[in-house]
């Protein structure tokens, strides 16, 4: 027996939870998540525009709980290219997600390229 199973119904318990602009150099950047992220597991980031150079992800969590994830192993990502998905600290559904921080390199110049846009998604337990 066969069983088709469409990529979108795979994909949708993955939500965008912020969304940044990549200057063209070596950044740090805090995000604030939109909402009230709850019932996120994990994470991961989503180059949706340009090229872009992850080496380190921080959360820190409602509670004060805080990780550092080793982004170099991901190496560069580029439009529709998504980083590993991290485990959150914390008790699943109980904390939400206070910040993340994010260290990069944008790769390109303003002249050839677009400055890359990440995503910072959320896989929603269920």
């Amino acid at each position: 027996m066969f069983l088709a199973v469409s990529p979108k119904i795979l994909a949708q318990d993955w939500v965008t939870i912020a969304e940044k602009k990549v200057n063209f150099k070596a950044e740090k950047d805090v995000v604030t998540p939109r909402g009230n992220e709850k019932n996120i597991e994990k994470i991961r980031i989503k180059c949706t525009q340009g090229t872009v150079k992850l080496k380190k992800v921080y959360v820190e969590m409602s509670d004060g709980t805080k990780k550092e994830y080793d982004a170099k192993g991901v190496g560069v990502l580029t439009k529709g290219m998504t980083s590993l998905a991290w485990d959150l600290p914390g008790k699943k559904g109980e904390l939400k997600i206070k910040k993340i921080e994010l260290e990069y390199d944008s790769v390109g110049n303003m002249l050839v390229t677009k400055k890359a846009v990440v995503e910072i998604q959320g896989k929603v337990s269920g």
